[in-house]
């Protein structure tokens, strides 16, 4: 049985009671996702909004949002993370770790559906490591089911709803399956969000691409991103020096 947290230089992760536990997936995300423009410099921030304000879909242990007040809080202004999850055991496990970490004025986690969320809500950057799974075999475990498999929250759903909470130069970033690439990038186009950064992660230099890391954004003059390829483990090392730079600030 594996450890019941994971600790990483700034913060602990407890992951005990969430179906997922911390992972390579969640860590990517986390650390190479875009941030959002500083309000402090941004002539179009929402008026009435002081900071920027995130949303985690599917938070589980709060890694991510971890991951990114860290980040944020280098820029020495204040922000507000906001993780949902459908798993009331995750909620209250993220709610402890972000109690415990140094940014707990700025981080709160609520259960909640993305479909239930109210569209006033306006986000400048929305993250998920969404479930994947689609037509494999479910796992007996009910929670891990959950967490794994798209029937609570479909790409479809995922891309539409995030649309709406975006705010007009916002940031959408997630974690996905290779395999769904071209889907993801349809349903983003039918809601008018483009691709800004693309990146594809080989779990070594041998092995096809595994994942895709995707951010978009509702503004349209971007130009399109050429895809970049990163490899997690090198040939003579379980982390490539790419890799090892992407993490450096947050792995012990």
């Amino acid at each position: 049985m594996g450890s019941p947290f994971f600790r990483f230089k700034q913060f602990t992760v407890w992951h005990d009671r969430c179906a997922m536990k911390v992972g390579t997936d969640g860590v990517l995300l986390g650390a190479w996702c875009p941030l959002p423009i500083s309000h402090r410099e941004a002539s179009n921030s929402p008026q009435g909004v002081p900071y920027p304000r995130i949303l985690d879909i599917g938070t589980g242990s709060g890694l991510i949002a971890l991951m990114l007040a860290q980040r944020l809080s280098s820029r020495d202004e204040r922000f507000t993370i906001l993780g949902i999850d459908i798993d009331h055991d995750a909620v209250a496990q993220s709610q402890i770790n972000f109690q415990q970490s140094p940014w707990s004025d700025y981080l709160t986690s609520q259960a909640c559906r993305l479909q239930d969320m109210p569209t006033e809500h306006a986000f400048d950057l929305i993250v998920s490591n969404p479930p994947y799974f689609q037509d494999s075999l479910k796992n007996p475990n009910a929670q891990r089911a959950t967490a794994r498999h798209t029937d609570t929250l479909s790409y479809a759903e995922l891309i539409q709803h995030a649309a709406r909470l975006l705010t007009n130069c916002g940031i959408l970033a997630l974690v996905l399956p290779i395999e769904a690439e071209h889907e993801i990038l349809a349903l983003a186009a039918e809601h008018r969000l483009f691709p800004t950064h693309i990146t594809h992660i080989h779990s070594k230099p041998s092995k096809p691409a595994k994942r895709i890391l995707i951010a978009f954004s509702p503004m349209s003059d971007t130009p399109y991103p050429i895809p970049h390829t990163m490899h997690i483990e090198s040939a003579d090392s379980p982390r490539s020096q790419e890799y090892q730079e992407l993490t450096k600030d947050f792995y012990l």
